[in-house]
C-alpha cells in the first residue's frame, strides 16, 4: 500500500515559525502592557457603562476661569489671557471603578476644586472655534485636588505648581458622555455645576459662569500645544473651594453628565 511521506521540517520552517509565535506573544504582552499603563476612563454607550473605554492622553487644565472664583484667589476677575497648567495622564482617576482617593503627603490644606472636563476625540493646532467645537468627543465630571499650602507658598516663591496640583490620583473623573448623548449647549451653558461634601453643597454655579467658553478655551489651548484624540480639558472650577479630611465622601454633579464621586481615604 501507498503510504504518505511526512513533509521534512526544516530548520529555517522552524526558526521562522518560532519567529512568527514569539512576535505574537511579544505583540499580546504589549498589548497587556499598554492596557496596564495607559489610563482610561470609562464611557458611557447606550445608557451603559463602559469601562477603560476611553484612552487618556493629556490632561489640560484652565486656571482662574470663573470670575468669582478668582476673586476668592485674591486675583483680578477681570478677563485677561488664560493661562494653563497640566497634570501628569496616569492622575486621572476613573471613579466609577476607584471609589476611593487617598490624602496625599507632604500637605496638610487638600482642597476640591470641581469641573467640567471636556473629552476630546481629535483636534490639531490653531484650532478655529467652530474646529474646537467639532474636536470635542464628550463630556465628564472631575476634581482638580490640589495641595493648596503648596500651592500658596509656590506662588509667593514664583516657582511652577506642580507639586500642588500633579500628584497622584489628583484628577479623579466620572465617566465620559459622549456628546450627542449629552443635554449639554455649548451655546448657553445652562447647565448648573455643584460639589458636595458629606452632602453639604460648597460650591454651585452655572457653567456659562465661565470666563473663557468651552470652544474658545480649547482654540487658545491649541495655540501652545498639538491637541489630540484622548486629551482631557479640566474648564475651571467656581467658587467655594475648601479643604477636605480623611473621610469626606465628594460628589460633583452637573444635569444628566455622570457624577464623579469618591471618597478621602488614608494614604
Amino acid at each position: 500500500c501507498n503510504k504518505a511521506v511526512p513533509k521534512l521540517t526544516t530548520r529555517r520552517q522552524l526558526l521562522r515559525t518560532s519567529s512568527m509565535a514569539h512576535n505574537s506573544h511579544r505583540a499580546a504582552l504589549a498589548l497587556q502592557l499598554h492596557r496596564l499603563t495607559v489610563p482610561t476612563l470609562s464611557v458611557v454607550i447606550d445608557s451603559t457603562i463602559v469601562k477603560s473605554k476611553y484612552e487618556v492622553h493629556r490632561i489640560y487644565c484652565i486656571g482662574r476661569n470663573y470670575r468669582e472664583h478668582a476673586i476668592e484667589m485674591g486675583h483680578d476677575p477681570d478677563r485677561e489671557p488664560p493661562f494653563f497648567f497640566q497634570k501628569p495622564a496616569d492622575a486621572a482617576i476613573d471613579t466609577t471603578v476607584v471609589k476611593s482617593i487617598p490624602y496625599p503627603s507632604m500637605t496638610d490644606d487638600l482642597h476640591h476644586e470641581a469641573e467640567l472636563v471636556v473629552a476630546l476625540k481629535g483636534g490639531g493646532i490653531n484650532l478655529t472655534p467652530e474646529d474646537a467645537k467639532e474636536s470635542i468627543f464628550g463630556y465628564a465630571l472631575g476634581c482638580d485636588l490640589t495641595r493648596r499650602d503648596l500651592q500658596s507658598e509656590a506662588k509667593y516663591l514664583r516657582r511652577p505648581w506642580d507639586h500642588s496640583k500633579g500628584f497622584d490620583f489628583s484628577a479623579p473623573c466620572g465617566a465620559i458622555v459622549p456628546k450627542e448623548e449629552c443635554s449639554l449647549d455649548l451655546k448657553t451653558l445652562q447647565l448648573d455645576m455643584s460639589c458636595c461634601v458629606n452632602g453639604e453643597t460648597r460650591q454651585q454655579s452655572k457653567l456659562n459662569c465661565m470666563i473663557w467658553n468651552i470652544e474658545e478655551t480649547i482654540s487658545i489651548l491649541s495655540k501652545y500645544y498639538r491637541l489630540t484624540a484622548g486629551d482631557l480639558i479640566l474648564t475651571g472650577t467656581p467658587a467655594g473651594v475648601s479643604p477636605l479630611q480623611i473621610g469626606d465622601s465628594v460628589r460633583v454633579s452637573c444635569g444628566d453628565i455622570p457624577e464623579c464621586t469618591f471618597q478621602v481615604s488614608e494614604s
